[in-house]
């Protein structure tokens, strides 16, 4: 299934919305969220759940699988990597590398070193390049 590329201003206009960021940032933290627990957490209907996940779909930020009567929706990380590689083209200034790829990890996903000597402190590391 070939997909078709995401347009930045539409990810930006879904993005825009205050439940619907936060509907990202719950999914950023799992790998699928099932439509149940948006339910539990969100303070809106399960008809306003429904147009907001329509609206994160169309803009390509997540996708939508059906099993039985329950709806599950996975975030679409890399189009939020490509969001952010072009983003990075209008401002680039020093970038964040873990494995040889720009990215953007927590500095519990960092790589611990020791800063000097007789400092036996693990600290993340993290290497900046432009």
């Amino acid at each position: 299934m070939t997909r078709e590329p995401v347009a930045a201003t539409e990810v930006f206009k879904a993005l825009g919305d205050p439940i619907r960021w936060n509907i990202v940032q719950q999914m950023a933290q799992q790998e699928e969220l099932a439509c149940s627990v948006l339910e539990d957490t969100l303070p809106v209907s399960k008809p306003t759940i429904s147009y907001h996940t329509k609206i994160l779909t169309q803009a390509g930020l997540i996708e939508v699988r059906k099993r039985g009567r329950n709806y599950f929706y996975s975030l679409r990380r890399e189009v939020l990597r490509s969001l952010m590689d072009e983003m990075w083209l209008l401002a680039p200034g020093p970038r964040l590398v873990v494995d040889g790829t720009a990215t953007g990890p927590s500095s519990a996903d960092r790589p611990a070193l020791k800063a000097a000597v007789g400092d036996d402190t693990a600290r993340p590391a993290a290497l900046l390049t432009w």
